[in-house]
């Protein structure tokens, strides 16, 4: 005998089913003038359409090229949920895209992000959205566009997943792709603001939740640095042979990516102080130095490879940037990879 399937006892609507149109409405009007706030030259129209415009500036370059990025935020959102904070993981999401492509020589243009979430907020979207924006006028990029997800089912009540993408542009001459790396060159560190937005996965392994929403998640939270204006600088000083965004691998598995075959770096690791937060995760969990240098920042957000006949120079315009830096290697004739002193234990 078939089975009668059971009708509703009334007619169902959208919101019945777990999607808020209204709310959804209401973030939009939110988001609208945080995303004028991050406005630049190139911008034309504003969001709400079905695509973002912008108008590349490529006069005076001979061979314009694109470059594009894009990344999330990672398990780093689980510490933003237990901490009930979501101001700054916004400006992670821009850190970790635009990091990535001004390690080209590349100026970022434009940014659009996507906001996935089980029940959606306003509030609570529009504050992501607030560090979105904040990230973006750091970098000079404009927001021009993103999605909003909601998704009942998929993601439970209070959880969510953003993602990011950005595009910039850079004239093929001055592209940076190691390639003008030399043996002798300087390995110039600039400081990280924490774990930024790797590695969150093994740190939230040694630290409880209700630690998690105290002072270890604050610190967890502190957003990735954005590295956009000093590398910049440094390019168009052209003081810079390549640049590594030391994120997911480390030291060890990001820096051989700025490098060209044949060389390698050798990093003197009494150079800078680790962080406090690091030797916390490293003691806890009883976590090997090898396995640390290959897993976070260490301290180190960016590496940037600088002629040492031109290092005076460079730490100059990065003191003026107010970025805090130090020659921390060089590069060496050997096989592409890095070497430690004092050896890794």
């Amino acid at each position: 005998m078939a089975r009668k399937r059971r009708k509703p006892k009334k007619n169902l609507t959208y919101r019945a089913a777990g999607v808020d149109i209204d709310e959804g409405e209401k973030l939009v009007k939110l988001i609208k003038p945080l995303a004028a706030s991050t406005r630049r030259p190139g911008v034309v129209g504003s969001i709400g359409g079905f695509g973002g415009l912008f108008r590349a500036p490529t006069r005076g370059m001979r061979d314009p090229l694109l470059v594009s990025g894009t990344d999330g935020v990672g398990t780093k959102l689980l510490v933003a949920q237990a901490a009930k904070r979501h101001d700054t993981v916004g400006i992670d999401l821009v850190a970790m895209c635009v990091n990535d492509v001004v390690t080209c020589g590349a100026e970022p243009l434009f940014f659009l992000d996507y906001f996935s979430t089980g029940r959606l907020s306003a509030r609570a979207g529009a504050a992501i959205v607030r560090g979105v924006a904040r990230g973006c006028r750091e970098a000079r990029c404009a927001l021009v566009g993103g999605e909003t997800a909601e998704m009942p089912g998929l993601y439970t009540p209070g959880e969510y997943d953003l993602a990011g993408f950005c595009v910039g542009v850079v004239d093929r001459a001055k592209l940076l792709d190691g390639r003008a790396v030399r043996p002798g060159d300087a390995l110039v560190g600039l400081a990280s603001s924490g774990v930024h937005s790797n590695g969150l996965a093994l740190a939230r392994k040694v630290f409880a939740r209700r630690e998690l929403a105290g002072r270890w998640g604050r610190r967890l939270l502190k957003p990735t640095r954005i590295y956009v204006r000093p590398v910049l600088a440094l390019a168009k000083a052209k003081l810079l042979r390549a640049c590594a965004h030391i994120t997911g691998g480390g030291l060890t598995g990001n820096l051989p990516r700025a490098l060209p075959r044949g060389v390698r770096a050798r990093i003197d690791r009494s150079t800078w102080r680790v962080p406090r937060l690091f030797a916390e995760v490293a003691r806890r969990g009883r976590v090997r130095e090898r396995e640390m240098f290959r897993t976070f920042n260490m301290g180190v957000g960016m590496v940037c490879v600088v002629p040492r006949a031109k290092l005076s120079r460079a730490r100059a315009i990065l003191a003026r940037d107010r970025v805090r830096a130090f020659e921390m290697g060089r590069v060496e004739r050997g096989c592409r990879g890095v070497v430690y002193e004092p050896p890794l234990a």
